[in-house]
């Protein structure tokens, strides 16, 4: 059931930048798809349900493990996708006229590390933001990775991180301490991780309160970023499904967590969810260059179905050519160190 939720993650964002934001199109996006730009309009949510699935995979995934299994699983499972996409975003802006213009080779050799935020450089892709938000929390929890998982100290943790967000809130946005803890951002990853301790063990109401306060206090923020959102479309749009989608994120991740889905286990789900990351990776910036390059000669429906296709074919060959084989070397490469 991750799988799908992951994927309907991907393809939520990827809606809302193709249907929504309408990067690339040459007329209003909201003019061309009158039916779906209501509903994309809230795609960026799909941001939110990853951080949730985020905090309660990484728990899973490095129960057990030490510190440094947990390094080189992190590097296995980011880089080579994300290494393949900065290459291909950048030679599509560079290649595609007219539309957006690539950066300095400087900056795109900066964005191969994944810490250009950190360092004052602009992404290759405006997507990728989020990858130096996951890469916080992942510092972050390498602290309790380091002092070995359990129960109580996972619980220490979420309740720690949950306390410092509270008191951080209001810090300055370049405030160190604040860049740190993600006040806007932690309250996913928090219960994201509590709802994995409700899978593992047991829900009781401790677990179940650390949910909800994380459910509350990220809706103040999830507003603040709905009410960005209407200058990046160009329209505004209400904002209480905000709260409502918001609420079903948490809601089936909390089915997940209690088992109540496991019956859905279908074989193909493991296959795309593995399209997820290099879908997410890849569509924005090459999206909005081929709609740039194409939209005025061609039907728009069958554009958007083009191009979503071929971001998905390209997304399974990242995946079987790139992912793979480069991980599988690079795993081998980490563990003799």
């Amino acid at each position: 059931m991750l799988d799908a939720l992951r994927l309907i993650a991907a393809l939520a964002v990827m809606a809302y930048h193709y249907l929504a934001r309408g990067g690339g199109w040459h007329t209003d996006v909201k003019a061309i798809f009158p039916s779906a730009f209501p509903v994309a309009a809230y795609g960026w949510l799909g941001v939110q349900l990853f951080f949730l699935i985020s905090g309660f995979v990484i728990c899973m995934s490095c129960w057990g493990k030490s510190l440094r299994e947990f390094f080189v699983s992190r590097v296995v499972r980011l880089y080579p996708a994300y290494w393949f996409a900065v290459v291909a975003t950048t030679v599509t802006v560079a290649a595609i006229p007219g539309g957006a213009q690539p950066l300095a080779w400087s900056d795109v050799l900066t964005n191969l590390t994944m810490l250009q935020e950190a360092l004052g450089v602009p992404h290759v892709d405006g997507a990728y933001w989020t990858l130096f938000v996951e890469l916080r929390f992942y510092l972050l929890f390498a602290v309790v990775a380091w002092w070995g998982l359990t129960y109580r100290r996972v619980l220490l943790f979420c309740c720690v991180w949950a306390a410092a967000s509270a008191l951080y809130a209001r810090a300055p946005v370049n405030d160190p301490v604040r860049l740190l803890l993600m006040p806007d951002s932690s309250w996913y990853f928090i219960a994201g991780m509590a709802l994995y301790l409700m899978h593992r063990y047991r829900p009781n109401l401790m677990l179940s309160g650390i949910v909800l306060l994380c459910f509350c206090a990220s809706l103040p923020f999830a507003l603040s970023t709905w009410k960005n959102t209407g200058t990046y479309m160009g329209h505004t749009v209400p904002s209480w499904p905000v709260i409502l989608i918001i609420a079903a994120s948490f809601g089936v991740m909390t089915l997940v967590a209690t088992t109540k889905l496991s019956w859905m286990s279908w074989r193909w789900l493991t296959g795309a969810g593995a399209l997820t990351y290099p879908v997410y990776l890849l569509h924005q910036d090459i999206g909005r260059e081929l709609f740039s390059l194409l939209s005025p000669h061609t039907p728009s429906g069958a554009l958007l179905c083009l191009v979503v296709a071929a971001m998905l074919i390209l997304a399974w060959l990242v995946h079987r050519y790139v992912e793979r084989p480069l991980g599988r070397r690079l795993k081998r490469g980490l563990a003799q160190l």
